[in-house]
């Protein structure tokens, strides 16, 4: 099997603005609102500036998952960069993407690219945590669909 990295990718569109979809998305208060399998932000996360991390504790393959992400990158409107780390895991680097679609919506892409572990281990990063990453992009991108849609509604008729 090779050895080179894995690259998942998901786009998806929203039918929400660049701005107000970038500044939702990166708030670190509203990640408990649509980050699958989320348990809990630990004290003293912090995600404004590069080189800010964030401690989230997840539920991954059955149980509680601290993973450590620290800020890479970030252009207002446009990009994300972060990397993660997790015990048992393979270390990954990570893109949000950001773009105006020219009708007041927004083109969303996530991208999590990560080396597999030699042996055994490369299996399962190969087969089972890609899938887990597809699996949790798709949810995301889900909860993201039912935050904007209800905003939208409440927005409307408030």
């Amino acid at each position: 099997m090779s050895a080179g990295p894995v690259r998942v990718e998901l786009a998806h569109h929203f039918e929400v603005g660049v701005g107000e979809g970038f500044d939702y998305i990166t708030d670190i208060r509203n990640w408990p609102h649509y980050w699958p399998e989320l348990v809990r932000i630990e004290p003293g996360s912090q995600w404004s500036e590069p080189g800010d991390q964030a401690r989230l504790v997840l539920r991954l393959f059955g149980r509680e998952t601290e993973m450590t992400m620290k800020l890479g990158r970030i252009e207002p409107r446009r990009l994300v960069e972060y990397t993660s780390v997790q015990r048992g895991l393979p270390e990954a680097r990570h893109e949000r993407h950001f773009a105006d679609d020219g009708h007041d919506g927004l083109d969303y892409r996530l991208v999590v690219e990560y080396v597999p572990r030699r042996g055994a281990r490369g299996l399962f990063d190969r087969i089972l945590f890609k899938s887990a990453v597809r699996r949790a992009m798709r949810k995301t991108v889900s909860n993201l669909e039912g935050r904007f849609a209800a905003d939208a509604v409440g927005s409307a008729q408030g």
